[in-house]
């Protein structure tokens, strides 16, 4: 008879050897040209093939043009994405723009760019045996591609519509063909931020979210800022262009709480909760000069959600961020007002980290402070236990997390390099060097 407790930890473990197991024989896409000035976008192929048996493949973003303009897509399948965005997808007001922005026309032209972009960013990740019968037998193949990412900005959405909805819809675990497993692509091809929405992919089954980690606001700064107490000890402010997946609104219940569910275990009302909780803002044409549409929705309070991140340091190696946390649903008051103080068009969740009093976990502010980026993906559910078991057999050794001892499982192995723990994993996973070197 095995213990509870070490059954736990044993059925973790076993979990998060599936989900490494299943990275073998995948690839990474990179849909960009040249990296942008984020560090995370610089793809390096060697990190990819040493710790996670990953092929890097890269299709310069011309090819969504190409394939726009010579027709490389499913035309029927384009044109049940026109009728179901039409009838689901709820357009917001011009916030932006004023007398400057896109004409209707314009707006309805751009609208069917960015539904070709989702088929094709698709396509280009796992194939399509469609494009086969139409006469294209290379395209139909696809890149196995497990993640992705795509860079946009700036060369791209100067002059193209933005990759925000197709991130988004992919991101989600539905779209036009019904609910399906969600893709993961990364916004800005921070392949880094990619890799930990992966992990927290393949270890819940459910959608994984991409923010920026942009702002944190004290109860004192909220009360200076809108008059109202704040009843948390401070939040972080989750937000991004409108790439975030529509899961994360919360209109998933589980026993009638917020959830973020596995696909297999959403129906299609949830889905459609979503969907009626998201509308889709006009981007702003001061920097989203080729226009698009951002997500624009609140995610709902109460929901437990890891935030990771994976960061790539010279001389050490990449590290894992943890930090475990709820949502968090300000009053209208205190949220309307913060919201416009960043960008009212983007999709917001606000974030209240599990403190523990000491370290980067001391306060709000310290989470933020010792943030190795200003991205951060995020999935639901306490996960962080699953993040060190995985992370450990991949030697990837973890610099920040707020996991209590009592949950954390490593390898036997690891108690021959010291009984301080953090260090411990430091020197085990430089030891071991990575799984597939």
């Amino acid at each position: 008879t095995i213990p509870a407790d070490v059954s736990e930890k044993i059925l973790r473990f076993a979990r998060a050897g599936i989900a490494a197991a299943t990275l073998r024989g995948k690839s990474y896409l990179s849909m960009g040209s040249v990296a942008m000035g984020i560090a995370g976008s610089i793809v390096d192929p060697e990190f990819f093939e040493d710790y996670f048996n990953m092929r890097c493949i890269s299709v310069d973003m011309s090819e969504f043009i190409r394939r726009v303009n010579e027709n490389i897509y499913d035309p029927e399948e384009f044109e049940r994405a026109m009728a179901w965005i039409k009838a689901n997808c709820k357009q917001y007001e011009d916030i932006y723009n004023g007398k400057d922005g896109k004409t209707p026309e314009q707006q309805q032209a751009i609208w069917e760019y960015v539904a070709k972009m989702v088929i094709i960013a698709r396509d280009l990740m796992i194939g399509n045996p469609k494009l086969a019968e139409l006469g294209f037998g290379e395209e139909a193949l696809g890149h196995n591609a497990i993640a992705a990412g795509f860079q946009g900005q700036r060369q791209w959405t100067d002059h193209m519509p933005n990759g925000d909805f197709m991130e988004t819809i992919l991101n989600s675990s539905f779209d036009w063909n019904g609910i399906r497993e969600a893709f993961v692509v990364a916004t800005e091809n921070d392949a880094l931020n990619g890799l930990a929405m992966l992990f927290g992919h393949l270890l819940t089954g459910t959608a994984s979210g991409f923010s920026d980690v942009r702002t944190y606001w004290s109860p004192e700064a909220v009360k200076k800022a809108t008059g109202f107490d704040l009843d948390v000890p401070g939040m972080i402010h989750l937000i991004n262009s409108g790439a975030t997946t529509m899961d994360a609104t919360g209109r998933q219940n589980a026993d009638g709480k917020p959830a973020m569910k596995p696909f297999w275990e959403i129906s299609a009302d949830e889905a459609k909760a979503c969907l009626d909780a998201t509308s889709w803002v006009p981007a702003n044409l001061g920097y989203f000069r080729g226009g698009g549409f951002s997500s624009r929705f609140l995610t709902r309070g109460g929901m437990p959600v890891t935030m990771s991140r994976i960061n790539l340091v010279k001389g050490l190696g990449p590290v894992l961020q943890i930090a475990e946390g709820y949502t968090y649903e300000p009053p209208k008051e205190i949220h309307d007002q913060l919201d416009k103080r960043t960008d009212p068009g983007w999709p917001t969740t606000w974030f209240v980290p599990n403190l523990t009093g000491e370290g980067a976990f001391k306060d709000v502010y310290s989470v933020m402070a010792n943030w190795g980026a200003n991205h951060g993906a995020f999935n639901y559910g306490h996960i962080g236990a699953d993040l060190i078991t995985m992370a450990a057999m991949l030697r990837i050794p973890v610099c920040m997390h707020n996991v209590p001892e009592d949950q954390i499982f490593r390898p036997n192995a690891w108690a021959a390099f010291g009984m301080d723990k953090e260090g411990a994993d430091y020197r085990a996973c430089a030891n071991f060097g990575p799984l597939y070197r």
